[in-house]
């Protein structure tokens, strides 16, 4: 049996890929064996996105297809977690509603948290009375808490996936752009930032390519903090009415249907929802937690 001839662009491949592949995983079995909760969130999110990304194929009914003759079914092997008051399979509106939860918590984070990298940033990059002026605006917005803002956007704009997207988003930009700026202000002062200025580059060279990559980790700190917030969020909006409407799987809106009318009588239709939202938040939270001991110098040493 002829053996596979081997280039000199093989071996060379094989040189460098398969050291770093060894690095990256003797680097991730030491940070689950140093974090484990953190480990687990982790588990827990790549689990939501891989339900979510293949709820067709696994959700085993319609989320959305009423059944009059099975509404308020137990828990059983037709219907593992039970049907709701119109007679959905709960199960596959659990599965269904892990992709909005995941849509709108990983739309409005990653919007907010960008959005409050580059104003957090340049505020701190011009500084003087600019930086002032801004500063206290972000003050004014952080003066409300989240549900409030939240509550105000959308009732200015109205409900769906689209504007509670944009409410969650308004509410952590200035709480991003805080905590980058006090990290901005010291790489401000560094020699490089002095020679960029020397050498002409403009603005928004500086501020982009010399900048913004120093102060990755806080805002990769806030984006992962801000998405436990942000499924809480969607799910507190949904269950007021406000959020993403029927017939559209959700979990805060599945509460709405299920968690005072029939607590006592069918106290499974609100039961796993509430469970699936607390497990989210916990994951998204202790994997936030674990990622910025791990990119946080100063709790480094002491993991």
């Amino acid at each position: 049996m002829a053996t596979p001839e081997i280039t000199v662009e093989t071996a060379v491949e094989q040189e460098i890929i398969e050291p770093r592949l060894k690095t990256v995983v003797y680097s991730l079995v030491t940070w689950v064996r140093r974090k484990p909760l953190g480990a687990t969130g982790a588990f827990i999110v790549l689990f939501m996105l891989l339900v979510s990304l293949f709820a067709e194929e696994i959700a085993p009914y319609d989320p959305v297809k009423n059944n009059f003759a099975e509404m308020f079914q137990p828990p059983s092997i037709e219907h593992w977690l039970g049907t709701d008051q119109f007679g959905r399979d709960i199960l596959s509106r659990l599965i269904y509603g892990a992709r909005t939860a995941l849509l709108v918590g990983l739309s409005s984070a990653l919007l907010g948290s960008t959005i409050g990298l580059i104003l957090g940033v340049t505020s701190a990059y011009f500084g003087g009375r600019f930086d002032l002026i801004f500063q206290r605006v972000m003050d004014i917005f952080m003066a409300f808490p989240l549900i409030i803002m939240a509550l105000a956007v959308v009732s200015i704009f109205g409900t769906g996936v689209q504007n509670v997207i944009l409410a969650i988003t308004v509410p952590f930009v200035p709480r991003c752009a805080r905590v980058v700026r006090s990290s901005a202000l010291a790489i401000r002062e560094l020699p490089y930032v002095d020679a960029a200025r020397a050498c002409g580059f403009s603005h928004a060279r500086i501020i982009f390519r010399h900048m913004i990559p120093n102060v990755v980790a806080p805002y990769l700190i806030m984006l992962t903090a801000f998405l436990g917030q942000a499924i809480l969020l969607e799910a507190s909006l949904s269950y007021l009415g406000l959020g993403v409407q029927e017939p559209t799987p959700a979990w805060g809106l599945m509460l709405q249907g299920g968690a005072e009318e029939y607590a006592e009588s069918a106290p499974w239709v609100a039961t796993f929802p509430g469970l699936a939202i607390s497990i989210a938040v916990f994951a998204f939270n202790v994997f936030g937690d674990a990622l910025r001991d791990t990119l946080d110098p100063r709790l480094r040493g002491g993991s």
